[in-house]
């Protein structure tokens, strides 16, 4: 995971991710590129929602 990170750089998702200068501060911080998710608000949402969808596929992660 810390290679895709190095390699491909943070996205922030969530309502975390509109505070004002949170992914600059980040940036700065880790010397990463930081991008904020296209419709930050609705991405987490979405992504649990394919992941409900497809419990067979994710049900090693999702349930122990």
């Amino acid at each position: 995971m810390a290679a895709d990170i190095y390699n491909t750089g943070i996205y922030l998702a969530g309502g975390g991710s509109m505070l004002r200068g949170l992914d600059k501060r980040i940036s700065q911080k880790t010397d990463l590129p930081v991008y904020i998710a296209e419709d930050p608000l609705r991405a987490v949402v979405r992504g649990t929602g394919m992941a409900l969808k497809n419990i067979p596929k994710f049900r090693s992660i999702l349930i122990k």
